[in-house]
């Protein structure tokens, strides 16, 4: 059986991540994340989002690198 995910996907201290959730003709897009180590940001509208999710990838990456 597949687990049900919550309605609520934000980061939270005890699930971190990613969250972003796609815009309609009258929102905007939203993303938030949250990391082991502390670091959180937020964003809203396309190219901020975008711009998070790089930001993101970027920091998934160097913490990999340093081992965490």
């Amino acid at each position: 059986m597949f687990r049900r995910l919550p309605t609520d996907l934000t980061p939270t201290q005890d699930s971190p991540g990613l969250r972003v959730k796609a815009g309609t003709q009258y929102t905007s897009s939203q993303g938030d994340y949250l990391c082991h180590c502390g670091a959180e940001d937020h964003a809203n509208g396309d190219h901020d989002v975008k711009a998070l999710v790089d930001t993101y990838t970027d920091h998934q990456q160097h913490a990999r690198e340093r081992g965490r």
